[in-house]
């Protein structure tokens, strides 16, 4: 059994969209009331409010004369709101959540102009003869049916959001009991991530950049600078925000749309996957790397590259389908390999596509060199997992032991580990090649 959530776009009637901007403004009101109160308790005596002081809380909201209004709309959203802040920013008798595990920063507080969402339980909603209709609402929500649920799937969970860009969106979650997986296939190869190719894999092939982002930048440029010169406040600065929204909302749907339709070509075509694990978020942060070309710092690789996410769906869906992901450790040097000798270069700055081995005179291309050194060392690893006698190699340990790939610039991730020696690190990855 697989839970997956489906997207329409829906187009409420005026009656249904009064209600609905009402339900997600006493959503974001709660919610930000909620994560007030949790601060100042904080700062004040150091102490924690939990999910279940906050809905005793708004339950003497409601009885407040100024905030009456709270209990015109469905009190399900309401109360998940409040759910979502306590997965975010947890009470002391919950620490394993984002907050504080380090997933994701402190909550912020939620603002009208990201539009919103809510989410309505199967208390809230009623399902019926393939239609929705939510609580206080008379008529169905008139949903474009893209594609049809599963059969004998019934939603139990239903969010509706409204982006910045006006539009209304519904997800339904249903857990499909289908068998998804595909028959299997006698492939296997190795994806290296890049910026002109978005993925080059060892068997040659490379994959261009869409580059969604650059394509309507100076269009997003010259909206944005309008939407500066406007007043806040006014109707002329409503409208502008609102096309620069759009903007932003196109260049989203055109990198999704395409990474999801890569994803599930690589996923059908191959049986295992192997990609490198890399730091996208430490990445992105880096704005202009020194030795890199123009485009390669955070907006072409968080941004229009969509790395993370290629890699994310690559991961769930091979799950879905029945396919193997093996990621190797970061610090691979895969480029710097000679996938024929095993030789290992110095450096090899980013503006460098092409290299000779200086020790068996190979003539690489930078990235397929590195997608064959990928797939090889996820081939070993995939090996070691089942159990498949293999020969030791540099970067093995990251996936059975937990250490990094280079003992000269890490540390072992076990707690207590000794610190490897710097000296014939090269020479002993030269050594562990097949």
């Amino acid at each position: 059994m697989v839970e997956k959530a489906y997207k329409f776009r829906f187009y409420p009637t005026p009656e249904q969209e009064n209600l609905l901007r009402r339900t997600l403004g006493c959503v974001r009101l709660v919610y930000n009331k909620a994560l007030a109160a949790r601060t100042q308790a904080w700062y004040e005596h150091q102490g924690r409010i939990s999910y279940k002081q906050t809905s005793a809380m708004l339950t003497n909201w409601k009885k407040q004369e100024d905030l009456d209004f709270l209990t015109e709309v469905s009190s399900v959203p309401l109360q998940q709101g409040l759910r979502h802040l306590q997965t975010a920013f947890p009470s002391e008798c919950c620490a394993n959540t984002n907050f504080f595990s380090g997933r994701t920063k402190y909550p912020n507080f939620k603002k009208k102009r990201n539009g919103g969402s809510a989410e309505f339980t199967k208390s809230a909603f009623k399902w019926k003869d393939g239609q929705v209709y939510l609580a206080k609402c008379a008529k169905p929500l008139p949903i474009r049916w893209s594609r049809q649920l599963p059969q004998n799937c019934v939603p139990s969970t239903i969010t509706v959001k409204l982006d910045p860009s006006g539009r209304w969106s519904v997800s339904l979650r249903v857990n499909d009991t289908r068998d998804l997986k595909l028959k299997p296939v006698n492939k296997q190869i190795g994806i290296d991530l890049g910026i002109t190719s978005l993925i080059t894999n060892s068997d040659g092939e490379k994959v261009a950049n869409p580059k969604n982002l650059q394509k309507l930048h100076k269009k997003l440029r010259l909206a944005q600078k309008s939407l500066d010169r406007k007043t806040k406040g006014t109707n002329n600065y409503q409208k502008a925000r609102l096309k620069v929204a759009k903007i932003h909302a196109k260049i989203k749907d055109s990198r999704g749309d395409y990474t999801h339709k890569l994803t599930t070509q690589l996923i059908r075509e191959n049986q295992t996957i192997v990609v490198e694990h890399l730091a996208v978020k430490n990445m992105v942060k880096n704005h202009n790397p020194p030795p890199s070309p123009p485009g390669r710092g955070a907006r072409g690789v968080g941004s229009d590259a969509n790395w993370g996410e290629l890699v994310r769906q690559l991961e769930y869906k091979a799950e879905w389908y029945g396919r193997e992901l093996i990621k190797i450790d970061r610090y691979f040097p895969s480029s710097k390999r000679c996938s024929n000798c095993g030789y290992v270069v110095e450096k090899l700055p980013l503006n460098i596509r092409e290299w000779d081995c200086p020790e068996c005179g190979s003539h690489h291309d930078r990235d397929i060199n590195a997608s064959i050194n990928i797939l090889r060392m996820g081939t070993r690893v995939g090996d070691r997992r089942k159990g498949t006698p293999t020969k030791q190699a540099a970067g093995l340990a990251v996936s059975v032991c937990g250490a990094t790939v280079r003992p000269s610039e890490s540390k072992s991730r076990k707690a207590g580990a000794k610190k490897q020696k710097v000296s014939n690190s090269d020479a002993r990855e030269s050594r562990a090649v097949s």
